[in-house]
């Protein structure tokens, strides 16, 4: 099992340490109610080091990755981020992921954890046809980097302090390289999988320790606190945002998954089975990925059976979870054709009972507080 350079530091915090994805992460601190509550209402750090960075770069960079990628790479300009889905050969997923454009010709790709080997040997294969040469062009940057997911309305305003480079106007999805807590040659992006705002700081490992001390001192006087894997999960629910192996995999169609807003069908972007995916949105696929409330108290989890009014089963739950900001069951669940509208009343099958639960338009938590300039 793979330790990140922080591992050591969670647990002289007391970190709850569990596997994940291969990696000895912390799954919370203080409890995983409290922890979400922080980065909602203030802020916290996830070190979300076990996540993976590929750089590609070189002239056929672009055309590469207009082809493994489902959103429109052409409408990058330096500076800007994207979420992506990564389609596979069969109709799937082999990932969802960031894109980030440094230059017309440099490019990285952030891959989530438990998917870094087989994003790595997809993206070897399909670079073969662009001539871009594994070490070279395409490099694997994933042991060398730690990452720092600093969330929360007070995130961005806290991290100020420690860069004379203005990142409080820097817009959604957008990058810069910099000088940070002393260390030069920081990444430092604005997306995030919480909903709450914030940043994340990318770092080579030998200078994890000092930017995360950095970071919890400058966030203090704002109530900072070390955040588990456990949060960051409850959180990126409330929000809708997609985990792969639960709500997307190598079967779904991002379609399906509701990311047809990351799926571009334009002209230029000729993506793996592009063709596929542009029928089903013509069509309408069978079954979609819909957020939903309980109506009655229950905690709804992966795989359990979505019913109908008359008992007949129409789904099946991929995320569940209680709210710790409702206090009150949530959910993800793909359901078949006629049951999308919001407002639709679901039955989810709980321990042997059918409890009521209604299909809501994301995020499902609304009350999210403002970033803080």
């Amino acid at each position: 099992m793979k330790n990140t350079a922080l591992t050591e530091v969670h647990k002289s915090m007391g970190g709850r340490m569990v596997p994940f994805a291969g990696f000895n992460m912390p799954v919370e601190f203080e409890g995983i109610k409290k922890e979400h509550r922080t980065v909602r209402e203030k802020l916290g750090v996830f070190d979300v080091s076990h996540m993976g960075e590929f750089e590609v770069s070189g002239p056929n960079a672009k055309a590469f990755l207009q082809r493994i990628s489902s959103n429109d790479v052409n409408t990058l300009v330096d500076g800007k981020v994207q979420y992506n889905c990564m389609p596979n050969d069969k109709g799937g997923i082999v990932d969802d992921f960031l894109v980030y454009r440094f230059a017309e010709d440099k490019y990285w790709l952030v891959v989530n954890a438990a998917n870094i080997e087989k994003d790595w040997e997809w993206c070897k294969k399909q670079a073969e046809a662009f001539d871009l040469t594994v070490g070279n062009e395409l490099k694997n940057l994933s042991d060398q980097l730690s990452l720092l997911a600093v969330q929360g309305p007070y995130a961005r305003k806290a991290m100020q302090k420690l860069t004379d480079e203005n990142i409080m106007d820097m817009e959604f999805y957008t990058v810069k390289t910099l000088k940070f807590a002393g260390v030069d040659d920081v990444v430092l992006s604005t997306t995030g999988y919480t909903g709450a705002g914030g940043c994340e700081i990318y770092m080579k490992n030998a200078d994890a320790k000092t930017i995360y001390n950095a970071v919890l001192d400058a966030g203090k006087e704002f109530g900072i606190k070390p955040i588990g894997l456990g949060a960051r999960d409850t959180l990126r629910l409330e929000m809708k945002m997609c985990l792969y192996g639960n709500d997307i995999d190598d079967t779904t169609s991002p379609i399906e998954a509701g990311l047809g807003w990351a799926t571009k069908f334009v002209d230029g972007n000729d993506f793996i089975m592009r063709d596929y995916h542009e029928k089903l949105k013509t069509e309408k696929p069978d079954k979609m990925l819909k957020a939903f409330v309980m109506n009655e108290k229950g905690i709804p989890r992966q795989h359990y059976p979505v019913y109908n009014e008359d008992g007949e089963e129409i789904g099946e739950v991929t995320s569940g979870t209680m709210s710790p900001m409702m206090n009150n069951g949530i959910g993800l669940a793909y359901l078949k054709r006629g049951y999308w509208k919001s407002g639709t009343k679901i039955w989810i099958g709980i321990r042997k009972k059918r409890l009521e639960a209604e299909v809501v338009k994301p995020p499902i938590f609304k009350d999210q507080k403002p970033e803080v300039k």
